[in-house]
């Protein structure tokens, strides 16, 4: 069900044995990322119940969905990098079928990430489904 950038990271993680490597995977996802513009900062894409400032900004063209995003915190940053690579490019009602959790669990996340990055992730997620369900609809 993921796309073939997610099934690349997979891989990635697949040869990294501790967490410090897999973490410094994802921090790298992040710093990669454009940042997003600062006009896009805003209560509206803000997304709420992450310890962290974070802005997602989705995007449904021809029915493709796609999202931009922030955080001020570097992991974060690169947790939305690797939903970017899980979720930019599926078609809208595909969004709704892809089992974020078990998809995140390949890379080995749910372990290592406190309770309150645990709660940030599936607050991002319950947004991107959100908008997914909306334009679906």
């Amino acid at each position: 069900m993921a796309t073939q950038a997610f099934e690349d990271i997979v891989e990635d993680f697949e040869f990294l044995e501790d967490w410090e490597d897999r973490y410094a995977l994802v921090i790298e996802e992040g710093k990669a990322m454009d940042p997003l513009p600062e006009a896009l900062k805003v209560p509206a894409t803000k997304v709420e119940g992450c310890a962290s400032q974070v802005w997602l900004h989705p995007r449904i063209e021809g029915g493709v969905f796609s999202f931009e995003g922030d955080s001020d915190a570097m992991i974060v940053r690169g947790l939305i990098a690797v939903l970017r690579r899980l979720y930019n490019g599926l078609p809208v009602d595909e969004v709704l079928r892809v089992d974020a959790r078990a998809e995140m669990a390949r890379l080995g996340l749910d372990e290592a990430l406190s309770a309150q990055r645990s709660n940030g992730l599936r607050a991002m997620i319950e947004r991107i489904r959100g908008v997914a369900a909306q334009a679906a609809a």
